[in-house]
């Protein structure tokens, strides 16, 4: 059948299992919007209310379901509105297909009206990007970037489409099915049979796992080798929610603001099992003293993450999910009984440190523990934890109980400010799960615009901003590492954030003590549409463990006094 170009781009979308697109229109997309119209009945158009919004909402929408999340606009400032949100979902290895328009192949180049090289703003932030010069190529570019976007290690692909190749006609022969990913490569047996040798030889051997577990639905095959071999877990920021936060073997994330347990055990650890993790500075601290007292094995998708930031011992590059299933078969049973007792002695160290830095807090009547600690108590057991960035987003990678995956999601690459809002849209119309974002009065403000989005589409959505009045983790930089000098994170501002949620058409409520955070709490998870609170906390509140830029785990600080 013959169809125009925009009316291709659409019939393929649907053919790739595209059912919802977050967007916002314009006028080198018209064309595309006009198709979608007449499509309307097979995929949902979600308009969010700036294009940064729309690519976090994608994002969001593949992080909680799995699947390619999908976004589209304009040309020009449209277009590179879209790059935070690209840039978010390729550090953190997200399937996004973003479509953008641009002005008619003639006038490329010509700096004309809302024209944008968007093929070369993206190109570093990309898995692949594609400009569509000719229609006849539309459909098969379309399906490729759904197959790249999903394939291996996932990431967002861009296809830009000029307005005239949107207009043409020509014929269009629909696939029978959405496209396949590659094959997933499988690890070589031999190298596998190695680790087994080398975890054998362990007497105190680590798991650290990061986002890729979550990515290469791997999370129970992970439990399975870490109950096998009687080894303690960390992981990343990225791969909070693989384990439960209860499980016996789990230490929690490590790193610069990770548990001390899981960074102490880690550096005591005689062998560290790495599983789709790319050992990042946050991870690691000064790389030079990082692997000092253990060896590595490292296992990824990714052959460029291996030996990229820290040299390992043993590299095996492969499906995640397959190996650890192929490694469990041929990895024997142990116990490590001195290695148990040690790391329990590291979770009494913690607990000593933890309560000797509540000791010096001010006396403040809501603090960020207890603001989450009745967050939890109360939120569905199934809800999906989003965070914007900063102090709040360790806060609660540090402390909120988490039970499966794909029930966190934080922009932890890229650090995002002002993720949270677009992604928690997302997260909900994917997987139906009432969202709840902790935030804190900086990153609320970088995109609270979204609210508008949220309530026109019933997103049952309680906010929790933690509200320092400062740009919490900046200010805890000056206030540790340049003498208090306060440049630049005192807000100062007047906002009310209860009024704004209010004017937006959503519902919200102020909380200075623990009572009103309760009766706030009731309201919000009672209501059926957006619900804010402005929770207040000290301005002098940390972030700690940490471990200063450049350190170690010798320099890791606790308390502050």
């Amino acid at each position: 059948m013959e169809l125009t170009g925009a009316q291709i781009v659409i019939e393929t979308l649907i053919e790739q299992g595209c059912d919802l697109l977050f967007g916002y229109p314009g006028g080198q997309v018209t064309d595309l919007f006009d198709a979608l119209y007449q499509r309307r009945d097979k995929i949902r158009f979600v308009l969010t209310a700036h294009e940064q919004g729309a690519a976090h909402a994608a994002d969001g929408y593949a992080r909680a379901s799995g699947r390619v999340g999908t976004v589209m606009a304009t040309s020009g400032p449209g277009a590179t509105n879209l790059v935070t949100g690209i840039a978010a979902a390729y550090l953190d290895s997200v399937p996004v297909v973003a479509v953008t328009g641009n002005v008619p192949c003639d006038q490329i180049g010509r700096d004309s009206f809302q024209e944008v090289d968007i093929l070369g703003v993206s190109m570093p932030v990309t898995k692949h990007n594609f400009i569509v010069k000719d229609i006849r190529d539309l459909a098969e570019t379309v399906r490729e970037a759904y197959r790249i976007a999903k394939s291996g290690r996932p990431g967002p692909v861009l296809v830009d489409i000029p307005k005239d190749v949107q207009q043409a006609k020509c014929e269009f022969t629909p696939a029978a099915a959405p496209i396949e990913p590659e094959p997933l490569r499988r690890a070589s047996a031999h190298r596998l049979a190695r680790a087994a040798e080398m975890i054998a030889e362990a007497r105190k051997p680590y798991i650290y796992f990061g986002g890729g577990v979550i990515a290469g639905n791997a999370a129970a095959e992970v439990r399975a080798l870490a109950e096998k071999i009687d080894a303690p877990m960390g992981c990343s920021l990225m791969g909070l929610s693989a384990v439960p936060s209860e499980h016996p073997l789990f230490l929690g994330m490590q790193g610069m603001h990770g548990h001390y347990a899981a960074s102490a055990a880690e550096d005591e650890a005689d062998l560290v099992i790495a599983l789709g993790v790319r050992f990042s500075d946050r991870a690691t601290g000064k790389k030079e003293r990082f692997a000092r007292h253990f060896n590595i094995i490292h296992i990824d998708i990714d052959g460029a993450e291996l030996n990229k930031n820290i040299p390992a011992q043993l590299t095996v590059r492969g499906d995640l999910k397959d190996a650890l299933i192929r490694l469990n078969e041929i990895v024997q049973p142990q116990t490590h009984p001195e290695w148990r007792a040690r790391i329990g002695e590291l979770r009494q160290e913690e607990a000593k440190r933890t309560a000797q830095s509540h000791a010096v807090r001010r006396n403040a009547a809501l603090t960020h523990d207890s603001i989450i600690d009745a967050v939890a108590a109360v939120a569905p057991e199934d809800a999906v934890i989003v965070t914007d960035v900063g102090q709040h987003q360790m806060w609660t990678a540090q402390r909120y109980p988490l039970k499966t995956p794909r029930s966190f999601l934080t922009s932890g690459g890229l650090g995002a400010m002002g993720f949270g809002m677009g992604a928690a849209i997302g997260a909900y119309l994917a997987a139906g799960k009432r969202p709840v974002l902790f935030t804190g009065d900086g990153s609320f403000g970088m995109n609270l615009n979204e609210l508008a989005c949220a309530v026109t589409e019933q997103i049952p959505l309680t906010v929790i901003i933690m509200n320092n009045g400062v740009l919490g983790m900046v200010r805890q930089w000056q206030a540790l590492f340049f003498d208090r000098h306060f440049s630049g994170t005192t807000l100062n501002r007047k906002t009310d954030f209860v009024k704004v949620a209010e004017g937006f058409g959503a519902q919200g409520a102020r909380a200075e003590t623990p009572a009103e955070l309760a009766a706030a709490l009731e309201k919000a998870f009672r209501c059926h549409t957006p619900f804010v609170i402005d929770a207040k906390i000290d301005t002098d509140e940390l972030v700690l463990p940490m471990l200063p830029p450049g350190g170690s785990i010798d320099d890791i600080i606790t308390v502050i006094r």
